[in-house]
């Protein structure tokens, strides 16, 4: 569902920032195929569809689509995961495919501009649609070694009608419901985006005032690392260490980093996080997505030599023209990518894309 949250703390800009959440559910429907993620990139004002079931319990509960276009190949703030649609998204959307009109996935119904927007800036926006990108559900996936198919449009194969391509796509999407407040409750709200913030959990497991950050990567202040052990023991040998007020647990590796302090958190589906409470105020979320042992073909524009994970990131961050980076660590290089590819398993290689 496409949600309105409220946060006293936050900045106009920040109320209306853009942020997601992915998840991966098992079906148990024999007869539904799954439908392909399109692998290459969407043209910019090519046509789309969007599927889901908007408004439940208001409208009927059959299957809906709407068409439109893409409208921008990145997000708001320059965000490359996102791209901007003008298929009307509503409450209930969230979740569903978009689709291009050869029946492959070139997007996630995400979020739209509402009435935070325009109370924030006093301009009232106009059908703004976001969706998330292919090629990230494409990195979530593989990150957690899910099996999914790809597809190239074929070259000369003309699109489907809005008709067809529903008979390929229907079949393939179905409505999941989260059981809390009836959609009566929420239908005048009016949906807009939500603020950036990792997923978070307030701690247990740690009792010292501690956060727990699920999917989130602490970058710098490493200042000790404990192998071959578990998410738990990671966060008893902080709270027992009086210096330590941050962890980050690689949850493939069983490699735990003690850190000194944090300031930067990036997403990264192979690590949970602690920080201390107090440090949250002061930390910063990246617009990064990271992937270990992933590379991304094509797209190179600079090489650095001698970089550093951390400092690799850095020079991609500062950068506007840089929308992924590639670090190998054997060769300490730093690959600034100015487009988005591919994705690939490369062992060695820390992929980072905004």
């Amino acid at each position: 569902m496409l949600n309105q949250i409220s946060n006293p703390n936050e900045t106009p800009i920040d109320s209306i920032r853009s942020d997601f959440a992915l998840a991966v559910f098992k079906v148990n429907a024999t007869d539904k195929k799954s439908i392909s993620l399109r692998s290459t990139q969407p043209r910019l004002g090519e046509d789309i569809a969007a599927y889901g079931f908007p408004l439940n319990g208001i409208l009927s509960d059959s299957i809906k689509v709407t068409t439109g276009n893409i409208n921008s190949l990145v997000g708001m703030e320059n965000d490359t995961r996102f791209m901007q649609v003008s298929t009307p998204l509503q409450p209930g959307n969230s979740g569903g495919p978009i689709v291009d009109h050869w029946g492959s996935v070139v997007g996630m119904a995400t979020s739209v501009l509402g009435s935070k927007f325009a109370d924030a800036t006093g301009i009232t926006p106009q059908n703004v649609n976001f969706a998330i990108r292919s090629n990230v559900i494409e990195l979530f996936l593989q990150s957690r070694d899910i099996k999914f198919e790809s597809s190239v449009p074929q070259a000369g194969a003309p699109p489907l009608s809005t008709a067809d391509l529903s008979d390929k796509i229907v079949p393939s999407t179905v409505s999941i419901l989260c059981h809390g407040k009836p959609m009566a409750q929420v239908a005048n709200q009016t949906p807009t985006t939500a603020p950036v913030a990792p997923t978070t959990t307030v701690s247990p497991p740690m009792s010292r005032g501690f956060q727990s950050l699920t999917n989130v990567d602490v970058i710098g202040f490493d200042y000790s690392t404990l192998r071959s052990v578990s998410s738990e023991q990671c966060s008893a040998a902080c709270q027992a260490d009086p210096s330590c007020r941050a962890t980050t647990y690689n949850k493939k590796e069983h490699f735990c980093f003690l850190k000194n302090d944090a300031k930067l958190l990036v997403r990264n589906y192979d690590a949970d996080a602690n920080v201390a409470s107090d440090l949250m105020g002061s930390t910063v979320v990246s617009t990064f997505t990271i992937a270990s042992s992933r590379d991304m073909a094509g797209g190179d524009y600079l090489r650095l030599r001698n970089s550093s994970f951390i400092g690799c990131y850095l020079e991609c961050e500062k950068d506007w023209k840089c929308r992924a980076f590639a670090y190998t660590r054997k060769k300490n290089d730093c690959w600034l990518k100015n487009q988005t590819g591919r994705l690939s398993v490369k062992a060695g290689v820390d992929l980072g894309v905004r």
